[in-house]
C-alpha cells in the first residue's frame, strides 16, 4: 500500500494506520478516502498530497 505525503507540512499518510481522528479506518487506501479529508496536521487538502517513492 502506497504512502502518501502532504507537501505543505510533510505529514505522511500511512493506510496501514489510516486517520482514526478523522474516521478513516486502517486499511482504506488513499485513492478510498472522501475528497474533502484535509490533512490532519495542517489542513490542505486531498489533492496537495504526493505519493511517497519507495
Amino acid at each position: 500500500m502506497a504512502k502518501y505525503v502532504c507537501t505543505v507540512c510533510a505529514y505522511e499518510y500511512d493506510p496501514e494506520v489510516g486517520d482514526p481522528d478523522s474516521d478513516i479506518a486502517p486499511g482504506t487506501l488513499f485513492e478510498d478516502i472522501p475528497e474533502d479529508w484535509v490533512c490532519p496536521t495542517c489542513g490542505a487538502r486531498k489533492e496537495d498530497f504526493e505519493p511517497v517513492e519507495e
